[in-house]
Protein backbone atom coordinates (compact mmCIF):
# COMPACT_ATOMS: atom_id res chain seq x y z
CA UNK A 1 0.00 0.00 0.00
CA UNK A 2 1.07 3.62 -0.55
CA UNK A 3 1.37 4.38 3.14
CA UNK A 4 4.03 1.71 3.58
CA UNK A 5 6.32 2.72 0.74
CA UNK A 6 7.82 5.65 2.65
CA UNK A 7 9.61 3.52 5.23
CA UNK A 8 9.77 0.10 6.80
CA UNK A 9 6.96 -0.18 9.35
CA UNK A 10 8.59 -2.13 12.17
CA UNK A 11 5.64 -2.07 14.52
CA UNK A 12 2.14 -0.70 14.12
CA UNK A 13 -1.56 -1.09 14.62
CA UNK A 14 -4.56 -0.91 12.35
CA UNK A 15 -5.00 2.66 11.09
CA UNK A 16 -7.89 4.66 12.48
CA UNK A 17 -8.24 6.86 9.41
CA UNK A 18 -9.09 6.23 5.76
CA UNK A 19 -7.05 3.93 3.54
CA UNK A 20 -3.73 5.61 2.87
CA UNK A 21 -3.83 7.53 6.15
CA UNK A 22 -1.55 7.32 9.18
CA UNK A 23 -0.53 3.99 10.67
CA UNK A 24 1.13 3.97 14.09
CA UNK A 25 4.63 2.57 14.01
CA UNK A 26 8.33 3.21 13.54
CA UNK A 27 9.57 4.19 10.08
CA UNK A 28 13.05 4.48 8.68
CA UNK A 29 13.78 7.92 7.24
CA UNK A 30 16.88 9.50 5.70
CA UNK A 31 18.07 11.01 8.99
CA UNK A 32 17.26 8.10 11.29
CA UNK A 33 13.90 6.96 12.61
CA UNK A 34 10.44 8.48 12.68
CA UNK A 35 7.86 7.22 15.17
CA UNK A 36 4.18 7.86 14.53
CA UNK A 37 2.04 7.51 17.65
CA UNK A 38 -1.66 7.91 18.34
CA UNK A 39 -2.40 10.72 20.79
CA UNK A 40 -3.73 8.87 23.86
CA UNK A 41 -5.92 11.86 24.78
CA UNK A 42 -7.44 12.58 21.36
CA UNK A 43 -8.57 9.93 18.87
CA UNK A 44 -8.20 12.38 15.97
CA UNK A 45 -4.60 13.37 16.70
CA UNK A 46 -1.13 11.99 16.05
CA UNK A 47 2.32 12.60 17.49
CA UNK A 48 5.45 12.45 15.35
CA UNK A 49 8.85 11.80 16.93
CA UNK A 50 12.16 12.09 15.10
CA UNK A 51 14.99 10.04 16.58
CA UNK A 52 13.14 9.91 19.88
CA UNK A 53 12.42 13.65 20.14
CA UNK A 54 8.83 14.97 19.83
CA UNK A 55 8.72 16.87 16.54
CA UNK A 56 5.09 17.46 15.56
CA UNK A 57 1.48 17.02 16.60
CA UNK A 58 -1.34 16.82 14.06
CA UNK A 59 -5.06 17.13 14.76
CA UNK A 60 -6.79 15.61 11.75
CA UNK A 61 -10.15 17.11 12.72
CA UNK A 62 -8.94 20.72 13.11
CA UNK A 63 -5.77 22.04 11.43
CA UNK A 64 -5.90 25.17 13.58
CA UNK A 65 -5.38 23.16 16.76
CA UNK A 66 -1.72 23.64 17.72
CA UNK A 67 -0.71 21.49 20.67
CA UNK A 68 2.85 22.83 20.80
CA UNK A 69 2.79 26.21 22.54
CA UNK A 70 5.53 27.80 20.44
CA UNK A 71 3.57 27.03 17.25
CA UNK A 72 0.49 28.67 18.74
CA UNK A 73 2.54 31.74 19.64
CA UNK A 74 3.94 32.01 16.12
CA UNK A 75 0.43 31.70 14.72
CA UNK A 76 -0.86 34.42 17.03
CA UNK A 77 2.01 36.73 16.08
CA UNK A 78 1.13 36.26 12.43
CA UNK A 79 -2.57 36.90 13.05
CA UNK A 80 -1.67 40.14 14.84
CA UNK A 81 0.07 41.39 11.66
CA UNK A 82 -2.06 40.02 8.80
CA UNK A 83 -5.76 39.28 8.35
CA UNK A 84 -7.11 36.06 6.89
CA UNK A 85 -7.60 37.55 3.42
CA UNK A 86 -3.89 38.22 2.97
CA UNK A 87 -2.22 36.23 0.21
CA UNK A 88 0.64 35.51 2.55
CA UNK A 89 3.90 34.15 1.17
CA UNK A 90 5.41 31.90 3.82
CA UNK A 91 8.72 30.06 3.95
CA UNK A 92 9.02 27.33 6.57
CA UNK A 93 12.59 26.27 7.31
CA UNK A 94 12.10 22.86 8.84
CA UNK A 95 9.03 20.83 8.06
CA UNK A 96 8.43 17.90 10.37
CA UNK A 97 4.79 16.95 9.85
CA UNK A 98 4.02 20.42 8.38
CA UNK A 99 1.72 21.17 11.33
CA UNK A 100 2.18 24.92 11.19
CA UNK A 101 1.97 25.06 7.39
CA UNK A 102 -1.27 23.07 7.51
CA UNK A 103 -2.64 25.48 10.11
CA UNK A 104 -1.63 28.54 8.08
CA UNK A 105 -3.40 27.10 5.05
CA UNK A 106 -6.59 27.03 7.09
CA UNK A 107 -6.14 30.52 8.55
CA UNK A 108 -4.96 32.09 5.26
CA UNK A 109 -6.76 30.29 2.40
CA UNK A 110 -4.96 32.42 -0.21
CA UNK A 111 -1.48 31.81 1.23
CA UNK A 112 1.33 30.34 -0.84
CA UNK A 113 3.73 28.31 1.30
CA UNK A 114 7.00 26.48 0.80
CA UNK A 115 8.31 24.05 3.41
CA UNK A 116 12.02 23.24 3.28
CA UNK A 117 12.68 19.80 4.77
CA UNK A 118 16.08 18.13 4.87
CA UNK A 119 14.69 14.61 5.09
CA UNK A 120 13.17 13.57 1.78
CA UNK A 121 11.73 10.30 3.11
CA UNK A 122 9.99 12.14 5.93
CA UNK A 123 8.50 14.57 3.41
CA UNK A 124 7.02 11.63 1.48
CA UNK A 125 5.60 10.06 4.62
CA UNK A 126 3.82 13.14 5.92
CA UNK A 127 2.25 13.70 2.49
CA UNK A 128 0.89 10.15 2.66
CA UNK A 129 -0.29 10.37 6.27
CA UNK A 130 -1.85 13.80 6.57
CA UNK A 131 -4.23 16.00 4.57
CA UNK A 132 -1.68 18.58 3.48
CA UNK A 133 -2.71 21.13 0.85
CA UNK A 134 -1.29 20.50 -2.60
CA UNK A 135 0.90 22.78 -4.70
CA UNK A 136 0.80 25.66 -5.34
CA UNK A 137 -0.83 26.25 -1.94
CA UNK A 138 1.84 24.19 -0.17
CA UNK A 139 5.03 22.93 -1.75
CA UNK A 140 7.54 20.78 0.11
CA UNK A 141 11.11 21.31 -1.09
CA UNK A 142 13.75 18.83 0.00
CA UNK A 143 17.01 20.52 0.88
CA UNK A 144 19.18 22.14 3.53
CA UNK A 145 17.57 25.27 4.94
CA UNK A 146 20.46 27.69 4.55
CA UNK A 147 21.41 26.50 1.08
CA UNK A 148 17.82 26.88 -0.12
CA UNK A 149 17.38 30.31 1.48
CA UNK A 150 20.50 31.60 -0.23
CA UNK A 151 19.00 30.75 -3.64
CA UNK A 152 15.74 32.65 -3.10
CA UNK A 153 14.82 35.94 -4.74
CA UNK A 154 14.97 39.22 -2.83
CA UNK A 155 11.68 40.46 -1.33
CA UNK A 156 9.92 37.19 -2.18
CA UNK A 157 8.46 36.17 1.23
CA UNK A 158 6.30 37.89 3.85
CA UNK A 159 7.03 35.47 6.66
CA UNK A 160 9.99 33.17 7.30
CA UNK A 161 9.68 30.65 10.13
CA UNK A 162 12.84 28.85 11.24
CA UNK A 163 12.09 25.65 13.15
CA UNK A 164 15.10 23.46 12.46
CA UNK A 165 16.62 21.14 15.03
CA UNK A 166 19.34 18.50 15.09
CA UNK A 167 18.45 16.76 18.32
CA UNK A 168 17.62 19.52 20.78
CA UNK A 169 19.52 22.39 19.17
CA UNK A 170 19.42 24.41 15.96
CA UNK A 171 22.48 23.96 13.71
CA UNK A 172 24.74 26.96 14.20
CA UNK A 173 24.84 27.98 10.49
CA UNK A 174 21.12 28.80 10.81
CA UNK A 175 21.65 31.13 13.78
CA UNK A 176 24.37 33.47 12.60
CA UNK A 177 24.44 37.10 11.49
CA UNK A 178 25.27 36.03 7.96
CA UNK A 179 22.28 33.73 7.71
CA UNK A 180 19.96 36.26 9.37
CA UNK A 181 20.99 38.80 6.73
CA UNK A 182 20.01 36.28 4.07
CA UNK A 183 16.60 35.93 5.70
CA UNK A 184 16.13 39.70 5.69
CA UNK A 185 17.15 39.89 2.04
CA UNK A 186 14.44 37.37 1.12
CA UNK A 187 11.74 39.15 3.17
CA UNK A 188 9.52 41.79 1.63
CA UNK A 189 9.13 45.19 3.35
CA UNK A 190 7.06 44.66 6.48
CA UNK A 191 7.93 40.97 6.56
CA UNK A 192 8.74 39.00 9.70
CA UNK A 193 11.54 36.56 10.47
CA UNK A 194 10.61 34.33 13.41
CA UNK A 195 12.62 31.54 15.02
CA UNK A 196 11.87 28.78 17.48
CA UNK A 197 14.83 28.87 19.88
CA UNK A 198 15.20 25.92 22.22
CA UNK A 199 17.30 26.72 25.27
CA UNK A 200 18.34 25.75 28.77
CA UNK A 201 17.87 27.82 31.97
CA UNK A 202 21.10 29.75 31.39
CA UNK A 203 19.42 31.36 28.34
CA UNK A 204 22.76 31.92 26.62
CA UNK A 205 21.45 30.66 23.32
CA UNK A 206 18.31 32.81 23.39
CA UNK A 207 20.27 35.94 24.37
CA UNK A 208 22.73 35.36 21.53
CA UNK A 209 19.96 34.73 19.02
CA UNK A 210 18.10 37.84 20.18
CA UNK A 211 21.29 39.89 19.84
CA UNK A 212 21.90 38.52 16.35
CA UNK A 213 18.36 39.14 15.14
CA UNK A 214 18.46 42.61 16.73
CA UNK A 215 21.66 43.41 14.82
CA UNK A 216 19.86 42.82 11.51
CA UNK A 217 16.31 44.05 12.15
CA UNK A 218 15.13 47.39 13.49
CA UNK A 219 12.32 45.85 15.52
CA UNK A 220 12.26 42.67 17.59
CA UNK A 221 9.88 40.76 19.83
CA UNK A 222 9.96 37.70 22.08
CA UNK A 223 7.13 35.39 23.11
CA UNK A 224 7.69 32.84 25.87
CA UNK A 225 6.28 31.73 29.16
CA UNK A 226 7.47 33.55 32.33
CA UNK A 227 9.25 30.52 33.81
CA UNK A 228 11.36 30.17 30.68
CA UNK A 229 12.16 33.89 30.56
CA UNK A 230 13.26 33.76 34.20
CA UNK A 231 15.63 30.88 33.51
CA UNK A 232 13.75 28.32 35.57
CA UNK A 233 13.47 25.52 33.00
CA UNK A 234 14.35 24.20 29.56
CA UNK A 235 11.96 25.20 26.83
CA UNK A 236 11.20 27.25 23.74
CA UNK A 237 11.45 30.98 23.14
CA UNK A 238 9.99 32.54 20.01
CA UNK A 239 12.16 35.41 18.75
CA UNK A 240 11.11 37.63 15.84
CA UNK A 241 12.57 40.47 13.82
CA UNK A 242 11.13 42.91 11.29
CA UNK A 243 11.64 46.33 9.74
CA UNK A 244 8.25 47.36 11.18
CA UNK A 245 7.05 47.26 14.82
CA UNK A 246 5.90 43.80 15.90
CA UNK A 247 4.44 42.36 19.06
CA UNK A 248 2.71 45.61 19.98
CA UNK A 249 -0.90 44.43 19.66
CA UNK A 250 -2.87 44.24 22.94
CA UNK A 251 -4.87 41.44 21.34
CA UNK A 252 -1.68 39.42 20.82
CA UNK A 253 -0.68 39.88 24.45
CA UNK A 254 -4.12 38.73 25.56
CA UNK A 255 -4.28 35.72 23.24
CA UNK A 256 -0.90 34.25 24.15
CA UNK A 257 -1.92 34.35 27.81
CA UNK A 258 -4.47 31.67 26.96
CA UNK A 259 -3.86 28.08 25.96
CA UNK A 260 -1.88 25.36 27.67
CA UNK A 261 1.04 27.58 28.72
CA UNK A 262 0.37 31.30 29.29
CA UNK A 263 3.07 33.44 27.68
CA UNK A 264 4.31 37.01 27.79
CA UNK A 265 5.21 39.25 24.86
CA UNK A 266 8.37 41.33 25.08
CA UNK A 267 8.64 44.27 22.72
CA UNK A 268 11.82 45.69 21.20
CA UNK A 269 13.26 47.62 24.16
CA UNK A 270 12.84 44.68 26.53
CA UNK A 271 14.32 42.25 24.00
CA UNK A 272 17.39 44.44 23.57
CA UNK A 273 17.90 44.65 27.33
CA UNK A 274 17.64 40.86 27.49
CA UNK A 275 20.28 40.51 24.75
CA UNK A 276 22.61 43.30 25.87
CA UNK A 277 25.26 41.02 27.39
CA UNK A 278 25.38 38.58 24.47
CA UNK A 279 27.67 38.52 21.46
CA UNK A 280 26.27 38.38 17.97
CA UNK A 281 26.66 34.91 16.45
CA UNK A 282 28.93 34.74 13.41
CA UNK A 283 29.85 32.12 10.84
CA UNK A 284 32.98 30.21 11.77
CA UNK A 285 36.10 31.94 10.53
CA UNK A 286 34.35 35.30 10.05
CA UNK A 287 36.25 38.27 11.52
CA UNK A 288 34.44 40.11 14.29
CA UNK A 289 32.99 43.40 13.13
CA UNK A 290 34.13 46.49 14.95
Amino acid sequence: MGRQRGGRRTEGRTPRGDEGGPVAGAYEIDTGMCELEEDPFDPQSWIVKINGEPSSHIDLADPQTLAFDYMRWISELSRSQWDSQTKLRVLHLGGGACTLARSFASVYPEARQVVVELDGRLAVLVREWFDLPRAPLLRVRVGEARAVTETLTDDSRDLIIRDVFAGRSTPRPLTTLEFTRQARRVLSPGGIYVVNCGDTPDLRGARAEAATIGAVFEHTAIIADPAMLKGKRDGNIVIAGSDVPIGTSPTLASRVLGGGTPAHVWQDAQVRRFAASAKVLRDEGTPTEG
